[in-house]
């Protein structure tokens, strides 16, 4: 299926050999057991971007991306989805990017992991929320995945693989979706495929992209106004973390950190011109919700908090902890002591975002949510279509039964977010909830199409198709509808799926 995306411009018939017997190995950039020899890259030139156009990056990214939407659980929280797009930005602006079209998925697992594919694809665990303690820490992860895309990884390893390496660059490739999907097993097994394909000249180049990227996202995160700082101190907790366990997380499989690696970026931290930097209590907030989405013991979560904030004595720890202590409450179904605790930091803080949510979810929770949603009204006339106040807004009105306003809302929403996988699947069931037979049926069919499945989007649309027509609609939904499945088909023609 990938291999049909690269387009038939790409006629060297070595690589359309590699290439189609390595459909389901996608680039990671990552994979490597070791960081010692730094052997210089090749460069980038006219005959790299030959063999790929960064337009046929995009496409095989986005393909990639369908296979991680349909095989990997991701989150939908809104607020932490617009964070990581918010941060992601913010650090490409400043990156060498030459196409700044990207793609984010954030997976539903408490493994420590981050990735980078081609065509801008970036993609995290929600356990490198729990393991990365402060925004610098987190930005150094996401500007070293930003540079493996602005260096162009994949591209130098299809060089390679057209300079007579097929089998290396074939482990190179085998990585992604094994440290996507977080699953122990598979990446053991990737592992012993990669230490049958020529390691040694394969470790050589991915610890060369590894040694780049971190040299290239380090510069790129101070650039973007992060602590260069924060790179290492992830590191150490690495290293820490790695000490004593029996099987290293997926993300230190395909990042290896040595002590070596952690001088090599507190050198390069020490020459950047010194700068104060603050704590950033949006990381916090969004860190303490992924806490809370994990406790297993939601009382003694509770407890903790409680604790927590006793003992803070800063302005910003009170905070931090006041909120965590919310999310505690909330997780704990403590709704009226959720809202008591959040209350000092609305006071503070009215039109912060993160805080206005939180309020119209807990609302929500406990049976008030047409209090949530004249209280998101008021929010939403400030800023309209943000997506985390948006998608609060929304659930207050699927709360309320109010399933038309809420499939309408959603509908705008989608102009926004054409490529959102998870609204249009929510779109879906709110339509079905609505009564709206055919809009069920066309909003399946996008959320199919943005996860490849090109068979069952085509079979919606022609359900919808039959709807319409049956119903004696007006001709130009009929044309839509056709010129719809046409397209549809044509992407299954080249993509298969």
């Amino acid at each position: 299926m990938l291999s049909s995306v690269l387009h038939s411009n790409v006629t060297n018939p070595m690589f359309k050999a590699w290439l189609n017997s390595s459909v389901s190995l996608i680039l990671s950039g990552l994979v490597s057991f070791a960081v010692e020899a730094q052997p210089a890259l090749p460069s980038l030139g006219d005959r790299i971007s030959g063999t790929v156009t960064i337009e046929q990056e995009h496409e095989l990214g986005q393909q990639f991306l369908s296979s991680i939407r349909r095989n990997a659980p991701t989150i939908p929280d809104a607020l932490l989805n617009s964070y990581l797009e918010t941060v992601t930005y913010r650090i490409a602006s400043r990156s060498q990017l030459q196409d700044h079209r990207l793609s984010f998925v954030i997976i539903d697992s408490e493994a420590l992991n981050a990735f980078a594919a081609p065509g801008g694809i970036i993609g995290v665990n929600t356990g490198l929320f729990l393991n990365a303690e402060t925004e610098a820490e987190f930005a150094s992860v996401m500007s070293h995945e930003i540079a493996h895309v602005s260096q162009r990884h994949f591209a130098r390893g299809i060089d390679e693989a057209q300079a007579g390496r097929i089998p290396q660059i074939g482990a190179l490739l085998a990585s992604v979706i094994i440290m996507a999907t977080s699953d122990p097993g598979h990446g053991t097994a990737a592992i012993t495929a990669a230490q049958g394909l020529a390691v040694e000249n394969q470790l050589r180049f991915s610890r060369s992209n590894e040694a780049e990227a971190d040299r290239v996202g380090q510069n790129t995160m101070y650039e973007a106004g992060f602590d260069p700082a924060g790179m290492s101190s992830l590191f150490e907790r690495l290293i820490a973390l790695n000490r004593f366990g029996r099987r290293p997380p997926e993300f230190l499989l395909s990042h290896p950190v040595t002590e070596s690696r952690i001088a090599d970026s507190r050198g390069r931290e020490i020459r950047y011109p010194a700068r104060e930097y603050g704590q950033n209590l949006e990381y916090q907030i969004m860190r303490a919700r992924v806490l809370g989405h994990y406790a297993s013991d939601k009382p003694a979560m509770v407890a903790e908090y409680q604790q927590l904030l006793a003992d803070s004595r800063e302005a910003f720890n009170q905070d931090s902890n006041r909120y965590a202590l919310t999310i505690a409450y909330w997780e704990n179904e403590q709704y009226a002591q959720a809202s008591a605790t959040l209350a000092p930091l609305l006071d503070k803080d009215a039109n912060r975002i993160s805080y206005v949510v939180t309020q119209a979810e807990i609302l929500t929770a406990q049976n008030e949510p047409g209090q949530a949603i004249n209280f998101l009204q008021r929010h939403l006339e400030i800023n309209p279509g943000n997506h985390p106040l948006t998608m609060a807004y929304i659930d207050a009105l699927i709360e309320a039964r109010a399933y038309n306003e809420a499939a309408e809302v959603m509908e705008k929403h989608t102009l926004l977010r054409p490529e959102d996988h998870q609204l249009w699947y929510q779109l879906s069931e709110t339509q079905g909830q609505a009564g709206n037979i055919s809009k069920v049926h066309q909003a399946r069919a996008e959320y199919f199409r943005l996860i490849a499945d090109y068979r069952n989007a085509r079979q919606q649309l022609q359900f919808a198709l039959q709807i319409e027509t049956d119903s004696g609609a007006a001709a130009a939904e009929a044309a839509r509808l056709r010129q719809k499945i046409r397209e549809i088909e044509e992407l299954q023609e080249r993509l298969g799926g």
